[in-house]
Formats: C-alpha cells, sequence, structure tokens
C-alpha cells in the first residue's frame, strides 16, 4: 500500500488525526528505531488527542460563554478573595456531587471571570456546560412560553451538567423570572451543578424577584449544597479605563 492509499484509507475510517500524523511519526520511528507496536501506539495517541480537541471545541461552542475566560488570566491580586477554595472547585469535584456555586460581589470584581473559567474547568474535564446571562436565560423563557415550547427549554436548562447564570439582578427581571428559575433549580436540584453570579446581595432577592413565595423555594434548593464566595473589592474594568486613560494622557502630553 502506498502512502496515498494509506491516508486515503485512514480517512474512510474518520481516522484523520492518524492520517495527519503518519509521515512525521514513521520519520520518528526510523530516527528512534522504535518497533512496529510503539508506532501504532504513537498513531493512536493521535487520533485520541484529535478527538478530544475536537469535543472540547464543539463543547466550548455549545456552551456559548460571552468571553471564554480562564485562570491564566485572572489577576488573583487585584480582589482578595478566596483563592483555595476557587482552586478546589476547578477540578470539578462539584460537578460530581450535585453541588451548586454561588458568586456575589459588586461589578466588575471578576465574578463573571471565575464563572466562564470554571466552565472551561468543567469542559476540559469532559463535562457538558451551558453558559447564559441572566436576562437572556429570561427572554429565553418568554419566547417559550410564547410560542409553546417550554417544555424543551426547561429540559435544556435542566439538564446539562454544568449551567451557568451570569449576572443576575444587573436589569429589571420579568413578572415570571422567580417561577421559570425556581423550576429549572427544582429540576435540577441533586441532578446538576449551577453557577450563579450577582451583585445583588441574598438579602436583596426577595426584593427583586418581587416577593413571591417561590424565592424562598429556589434559594433553599441552592443553598442546600453550595458553595458561597463573596468577592469584595475593586472594579477591575474600571481600574483597566483609568489605566488606558492615563496611558492616553501621557502619550498626548508626549
Amino acid at each position: 500500500m502506498t502512502t496515498d492509499e494509506l491516508d486515503r484509507s485512514l480517512r474512510q475510517l474518520r481516522l484523520g488525526g492518524m492520517a495527519d500524523a503518519v509521515s512525521v511519526r514513521s520519520q520518528q520511528t526510523r530516527a528512534e528505531n522504535l518497533g512496529p507496536l510503539d508506532f501504532i501506539s504513537l498513531l493512536v495517541h493521535d487520533e485520541l488527542q484529535r478527538r478530544r480537541d475536537r469535543l472540547i471545541a464543539r463543547r466550548v461552542k455549545a456552551a456559548g460563554f460571552r468571553d471564554q475566560k480562564t485562570f491564566d488570566t485572572f489577576d488573583w491580586k487585584f480582589n482578595t478573595l478566596d483563592r483555595a477554595l476557587i482552586f478546589e472547585l476547578a477540578n470539578c469535584r462539584f460537578i460530581e456531587q450535585h453541588e451548586d456555586v454561588l458568586l456575589l460581589g459588586n461589578a466588575g470584581v471578576g465574578k463573571s471571570h471565575i464563572a466562564q473559567a470554571l466552565g472551561m474547568a468543567a469542559i476540559l474535564a469532559r463535562f457538558r456546560g451551558l453558559y447564559r446571562e441572566a436576562h437572556v436565560l429570561f427572554e429565553d423563557m418568554l419566547l417559550a412560553n410564547a410560542t409553546g415550547e417550554r417544555t424543551e427549554a426547561i429540559a435544556m436548562y435542566s439538564e446539562v451538567p454544568l449551567l451557568i447564570i451570569d449576572d443576575l439582578g444587573m436589569r429589571k427581571l420579568p413578572a415570571n423570572a422567580a417561577e421559570d428559575l425556581l423550576e429549572i433549580v427544582m429540576r435540577r436540584y441533586e441532578r446538576g451543578s449551577t453557577i450563579l453570579t450577582s451583585n445583588r446581595p441574598l438579602d436583596d432577592w426577595p426584593k427583586l424577584f418581587g416577593d413571591t413565595p417561590a424565592v424562598a423555594a429556589f434559594l433553599d434548593r441552592l443553598m442546600h449544597h453550595s458553595h458561597l464566595i463573596e468577592i469584595r473589592g475593586k472594579s477591575y474594568r474600571l481600574h483597566e479605563h483609568s489605566l488606558t486613560a492615563r496611558s492616553r494622557r501621557t502619550k498626548a502630553a508626549d
């Protein structure tokens, strides 16, 4: 079999990772005097790595992250927070144990960054995730109610192993927000994990949702198996804006 024929056969078998690597691995095998089993092992490793990379790419796209943040780009020194707990969460055992995470703090302190970084860590650990800003989730539910697709929308938000609801309280909530969130949280309770970020303290949530009985119910579920992280400090976005403005003034002066 020629090299071209081998390439075609591997791609027919949907072994594109092997096909892409066979030439390089052949050279490596000759250079290092490896045996046939080593050669095949290297090709299998390449195929598995390619499939893993493609799976991760599909899941990142499906999650719908706003920024695709990671912990590598987080400024740990800017505000005080429980770094040990966050790194513990990054190992994703909380998803295996169906626990929740509440990230509370002022706007700009890094809640969304941490939430999305945990989501990326979950995908790298082979979990499916879904990210939604709170107002988008509630808009989805309003549309689903209007078009008779509520069951499908609830199922989408309820069945994913990790659901991230970001920026709760940043915008005025629709009248049925508490009921929608209650149903999603109830269905996810001890079956999936939810990360929820908000700039409002928990004491404000009854007022935020209209002080309905549903608020106490979904708070009870969220707090039962949850990790509460409160971040206090300055806004990182305002800090960056200030540095940018200062840099522009300095360049103008020069």
